[in-house]
Order: C-alpha cells, then structure tokens, then sequence
C-alpha cells in the first residue's frame, strides 16, 4: 500500500489502514486506530468547485461523498454514516450513471467547495511589540516590521500596540500628530474593560451620539465587527505612511533601568489589551495577534519573574518541584487569553528574540489553543527571526496569503467507530454526539474543533475507537467510514469547505490483514503525540516507562518468536523499524529535557504537535546524509560509526541543518587545498553538502538553526547527542571494529535496546 500517494491525495496518513471488527482485537493492537491529518494540504490538481455542498437531514450533516450509494432513477442518495435517504436538491435533475457530479467520483475522496459567503472584514494583523530591547534589537525589528507592511495584501487590516512598562496601542488615522491609548503595564484588563476604554464594539452602538465610524458614510450602514474599531485597525493602503512613521519614530522604553534590574516589561497586559480588542470588535472574522518579545515578562499580569536580577529564570527543576511562585499563575493567565482569541476566531504568534528565555513556556497555550506560529531565535537581527517572519507572510500564485482563518474541523464516523479526541493545535469547539467515545484521547468530549488559523503544513492527530463489541459481527467486506469536513475563511476573503472522506475495510482480528496494513511512520507520529501530551502532565519517568510497555505489547502481538527463545523474535517488514523510532523517541529532546530550558522544550514540543509525518518523523529520528570521495551522497545510520575523517556529514533534525566535516576533509581544508586546481575534486566535495543543505533551509518553517563545525569541534555535539553510541567509551564497535568515533555516553545503544526488547517480548512479560 502507498502510504504517501493516499497523503498526496487525501492529506491522511492512518496507523492501521485495515480495521480490526471488535473493540477487544483493537485494544490488543496497542497503537489506536488513529490519523493524522493535513486539512489545507496543496493539491494543485483539483481547483475548487463553485456550489454548495449537499448535506445530509439533521442531525447528521455529512457530506454527500464518493462512498453514497445512489438510485439515479429516484434522484436519492442513501449517507453512509446514518443511514438516511435524501433527495436530490434541483440542480441534480441530469444526474445519471454516465454523468456523475464531481463528489460521487471515485478520485474525489477529497473535494474543495468555494462557498458563496464572504467574510464581513479582510484578515486583520496586530502586531504587539516590545520596545525593551537593545538600539541593534529594535532597530532589525522595525526594519522587518516595515518590510512585513509590504508583504500583506493592501486590503489586510493593520494595527499595532507597543509595551513597555507601559502599554500603548496607537491611533492610526492621524497623520499629522501621533496619538495612543497608554495603559498601566501593572494591571489586568478584562475585554469589557477594553471596549469601554476604547469605545469599541457592540456595548457602545445605541448609544445617543454614536456616529458612523470615521471614513463611512451615513447611510451605508457600519459593518458590526469595524464599529468604532477603525482608528487603530486600518487597511494597509490607507495607514501605510502614518504606520511607518510611527514604527520609525518608535524609541526604547523610556523607563530607566537600575543596576542588578531587569527592564519591566508588560508583556501580559498588552497581550490581554490585544485580545480584548480583536474579540470586541472582530469577533468571528479572521485576525492574527504577533507578539515580538526580546525578554520575560516582569510585571503585571502573566509575569514569568520577577525583576531583581538575583532572581533567576526557572529551570525544569522549579517548575516540577513547583518551586517557582510565578509559573502556575501566569499559565493559567496565558491559557485564559488563548482560549478567549480561539473563541473569537483569532490566532497567536509568538516571535522571541532573546539569548535567555522569554516565558514561551508560561505562553505556550496562546500559540496551541491558536494555532499560531512559534519562533524561537536569539536575536531579532538574526537570518533565522527575518526569514521565517517573511515565511508566515509568503503569498501563493494568485497573490493570496499562504493561511486559512477561522476554521472548524469536524469529523463524523460510521456507528462501529467513535472518537477519543484531537492531539494539534485548535480547541474544542464543544459538539458532543453519539461519536463521542469515553476514552479520551488529548483534546476529546467533541467531534468537532476550532483551529484560528490553518496553513498547507498544519497537521492534526485524531483518534478513534471501534466501538463493536465481539457479538455484532459486521458485514463481510463493509468498511469503516471516516469525514472530515474544514469550514474555514480563505486568505481572498471567501469561505471554503475542504471535505475528505476515506473507507478502511474491516478484518477479523487475527487476519495478516491487518498487520500489512500498518504504517510505522505515521503510527511513530502518533503514538509520540500521546507521549509528549503526556509529558505535558505527568512525570517524564511515567511516560517512557509506558512507552515501553506499549512497545514490548506491540511485539508480542505481531512479532514471530518461539516462546522464551530471544533469537527465534523477527518482526514482519510492516514494523521492522518502529522499535527503532520509539528508540529515537526516547532519547529526543521532546521526552529528555535535561539540557533544554522549559522555553526550548515548549517550543519543540509545539512543532512535533502541528507538523506533518515527515516532518515529525525527522524530529524524531533525524536523517543523515555521507558526502564522500567514493561515490555518490548516501543516506548512512545515524549511529557513531558514520562519523570517519574522510566524509562530510549533513544532519537534519527540523530544528538545526548541521554540517560536519570528518578530521582529514577538516585539515585540507584549513591547509587550503581546495583552492588549488589539482584539487578540484575536493573543492566539488565541500560544495555539495551546502547546496543541499540549502535547499532544505528554503523550505522550512521556522527556519532551522544552520551550523557548519569539524570532527572534535565544539559545535559537533549538536550531532553527537543524536547518534546511536555503538562505539562509546564501555564498547567495542558492535559493528564488527569499523571505524567511527567513541560517544561519552551512558545511554544504552540501539542493539542493547532491541536485545532487551526481544527478551522482553518473547518472555510474556509486560
């Protein structure tokens, strides 16, 4: 089965593509019957189709689909998913055998509706920046920010709060004298507050003496969402000048900062200004808030610590000793934002430029429940910050901003299935049916969630339950349906429904079936999205622990052995190199936090929760690529032995693009060989890797860390950390003495690993 041409059409990727008939046989397959899937993945073949979708009677509401069986004679068509008989809407007078509409065509699984409501307002962007930083900082941030002002589409709303020790959020229609709104950095504003404050929003709209907004004219009615909103949200053609000269004239913080003393910086309450004025006057309509932070929060609401600088940042440590007095408050301060921005439709992105951690922790919440984007850098001056800023802008052919907005993700089952829940980034939306399962799985109760903003990448974990007890026997050759259907705002303004229907036939428990159909890569996603959701609330110890156990029962249940004998165990192609990712998994910095701050992790653990299976499998188990003399560039084992003095090596890890140069390749270089002409060769071998390490730079969002270093280098340890030890210092090679160089490390090596396993699995034991 190709797994990756079903992904290219349907953007699914399932863990097991045949579906055990009972609950029990399910529950014995370990890894749940599960899929990731890629809402808005591009598909440049099927343009979208230009009518409404027909739906089925309530309360179902499926989409008419390729898997309808159909009476052409009677013009009805039976859904699949209840049962129910629907009549044909007019339009559908000519259908016929020989002439079928698009969505009953097999090829059709996944179709695109261009529905023909527009959104009331276009995409509004609040850019919410920190003006603590440093002359080189604030500059290179303005600079983007500028830039950025060119890359939206003239129609985009814009607007734009700054904070300091104080919060100000600018007043745009005035050319002449530039106004603002300051309010206190110290306190916590609740969204009626803000529209009080601001006179924006419904509240105000009766009252005697509300006008038309400034620049409609009386009689044309004021769109709701822009009511009193449009001195500080304005369309980018008209506020261009008046912006770029604010953000131009923008000066450091005034506020002095004694010795020992960290800048106060409100960081919570110009997030909590920003959330409250997108939701009061543009509820429901597409909007993003970008946060720029150059250091933590020390004041006010949401602060991550406090300001004398003999107080430090917290550690992994504090936080599960709880020994930090602000962690817990000010998360529950951020989860409160990013559940109020869901709600109203609008996404968080958090861009933090700063050696030192900025909260993204604490903040974490307001990018998940979003959607949004994270970005972590050191500096605001960096390529990495620059690049991947103008990346969330880019625009496809038509001229269009490369997101959705706004968008619901439902999913409905056939009775034999129901659902657990959703591991990604969105919020519940809050719709229980009868497919709700009990079992909860991430983000479940619902069959249906809420996603700010969507992009071609974005990737949602969801889980299932066959709910078939051992008596119901099913149908020989019926299978089980999956839909799901994306409403969402689509960047030119329209609404669009992306619709995907996938069947998975039934098999009895024990049939080989089912154990073909599986797929290790994208079940490895998987089940590491239920760890590291895990992670998030339990001890890390806990969590291999039952990684561990459910990969020993995995093997039990389809490994080949003979009971008590470790070198009878085989497993069949279809798991071979599961044990390996789960290996990977365990050593990962998604599961091993020591030597990442909370900061890094909450931004590793965000990318693998919203990237798709390549991307998460490379996360998990990065590739490594052999540039030598000898032939071609080869794909090697990321273990210690393909580190040899006469190769180049390229890493991926999604995160970093590392180039290592071996000890030899290192000295000729230095010694200048490859500038002299006899040494062509060589100079073509260090070439290669940077032209493919390039191309992989161009296409990643955020952009990767790239580092070049030697054998014995410090910055070699990047590619170390991610090797299998074969060769450590209490180790022969266990690959027979070949080469390669000896890890420092206590970490038990892949074989150790799969030896124990083995013993494991073929003793009963779990």
């Amino acid at each position: 089965m190709d797994f990756e041409a079903i992904e290219d059409q349907d953007g699914v990727r399932c863990a097991w593509n045949v579906l055990p008939n009972t609950r029990i046989e399910a529950t014995r397959g370990v890894v749940p019957v599960s899929a990731l899937y890629t809402p808005l993945k591009e598909r440049a073949d099927q343009p979208p189709i230009r009518y409404e979708p027909v739906m089925c009677k309530l309360p179902c509401r499926a989409v008419l689909n390729p898997y309808c069986q159909i009476d052409v004679r009677g013009k009805l068509w039976i859904c699949p998913f209840c049962l129910q008989r629907n009549q044909f809407p007019p339009h559908y007078k000519d259908i016929s055998a020989h002439n079928l509409p698009p969505e009953l065509l097999p090829r059709f699984t996944t179709i695109e509706y261009e529905l023909p409501r527009r959104s009331p307002v276009p995409p509004v962007f609040m850019f919410v920046v920190d003006t603590c930083l440093e002359e080189d900082e604030l500059k290179a941030l303005k600079d983007s920010l500028i830039l950025a002002l060119s890359l939206l589409p003239p129609t985009a709303l814009v607007g734009l709060i700054t904070f300091g020790t104080m919060v100000q959020l600018h007043e745009l229609g005035h050319q002449e004298c530039p106004k603002s709104h300051v309010f206190r950095g110290a306190k916590e504003y609740n969204s009626k507050q803000v529209q009080e404050m601001l006179g924006i929003g419904s509240s105000i709209r009766n009252q005697p003496g509300a006008g038309p907004a400034a620049g409609v004219a009386a009689g044309q009615g004021v769109p709701q969402q822009t009511y009193g909103a449009d001195r500080f949200v304005q369309p980018v053609e008209q506020c261009e000048f008046a912006l770029t000269g604010i953000l131009e004239q923008l000066q450091r913080d005034p506020w002095p900062v004694a010795n020992g003393r960290r800048a106060l910086r409100s960081t919570g309450a110009a997030m909590s200004v920003a959330v409250g004025m997108m939701e009061a006057a543009f509820p429901n309509a597409g909007g993003r808030m970008m946060l720029f932070c150059g250091g933590p929060a020390t004041q006010g609401p949401g602060m991550v610590v406090g300001a004398e600088l003999k107080e430090p940042m917290r550690s992994h440590h504090d936080i599960d000793k709880e020994a930090d007095r602000h962690y817990r408050k000010a998360l529950k301060f951020y989860e409160g934002l990013g559940r109020r921005a869901a709600a109203a439709g609008h996404a968080v992105d958090i861009f933090s430029g700063c050696l030192d951690q900025v909260g993204l922790a604490e903040m974490k919440s307001m990018v998940g429940l979003t959607g949004g984007n994270m970005v972590l850098t050191d500096s605001f001056v960096t390529a990495i910050f620059k690049q991947s800023f103008q990346r969330v802008l880019e625009k496809d052919d038509a001229g269009n901003l490369q997101m959705g907005f706004n968008a619901t993700l439902e999913v409905q089952t056939t009775k034999e299935l129901k659902v657990c829940g959703m591991i990604g980034p969105g919020v519940s939306a809050g719709k229980k049916t009868a497919m709700v399962s009990d079992t909860e799985i991430g983000m479940g109760n619902t069959t249906a969630w809420r996603l700010a903003t969507l992009n071609a990448r974005t990737s949602v974990g969801l889980y299932f339950e066959v709910a078939n007890q051992q008596s119901q026997a099913l149908q020989p050759g019926s299978r089980g349906l999956i839909q799901f259907a994306t409403m969402y705002q689509h960047a030119s303004g329209g609404y669009r429904m992306r619709v995907t229907t996938i069947a998975r036939s039934w098999a009895e428990g024990a049939s080989p079936d089912i154990a073909a159909s599986f797929d290790q890569e994208a079940a490895a996603v998987l089940m590491a999205r239920i760890a590291v959701h895990k992670a998030e609330q339990e001890e890390v110890g806990d969590v291999l622990r039952w990684l561990d156990r459910m990969l020993i029962r995995l093997c039990q249940k389809f490994g080949d052995y003979r009971r008590d004998d470790h070198a009878s165990f085989r497993l069949g192609p279809s798991f071979s190199i599961y044990p390996q990712f789960m290996y990977h998994l365990r050593r990962s910095q998604f599961l091993q936090v020591f030597n990442s701050s909370p900061d890094e992790t909450a931004f590793y653990r965000h990318c693998l929760f919203r990237e798709d299976t390549t991307n998460s499998l490379t996360m998990i188990q990065p590739s490594l690529m052999s540039y030598g003399f000898e032939g071609a560039p080869a794909p090697v084992l990321l273990d210690s032995v393909s580190m040899k003095p006469d190769v180049i090596l390229v890493l991926d890890t999604f995160f970093h693009i590392l180039i290592w140069h071996g000890e030899t390749i290192a000295q000729w270089r230095k010694a200048g060989y490859h500038e002299q002409p006899e040494y062509e060769n060589l100079k073509l071998l260090l070439e290669a890797p940077v032209v493919d390490a390039q191309s992989l730079l161009v296409e990643r969002m955020p952009v990767p860390r790239y580092i070049v270093c030697d054998q014995h280098g410090s910055q070699a340890r990047f590619l170390v950390s991610k090797l299998n030890p074969s060769t450590s210092y209490n180790s022969g090679s266990q690959y027979g003495g070949g080469g390669g160089e000896a890890v420092l490390t206590d970490d038990v090596n892949i074989n150790t690993f799969l030896a124990a396993l083995s013993d494991l699995a073929v003793k009963g034991a779990s």
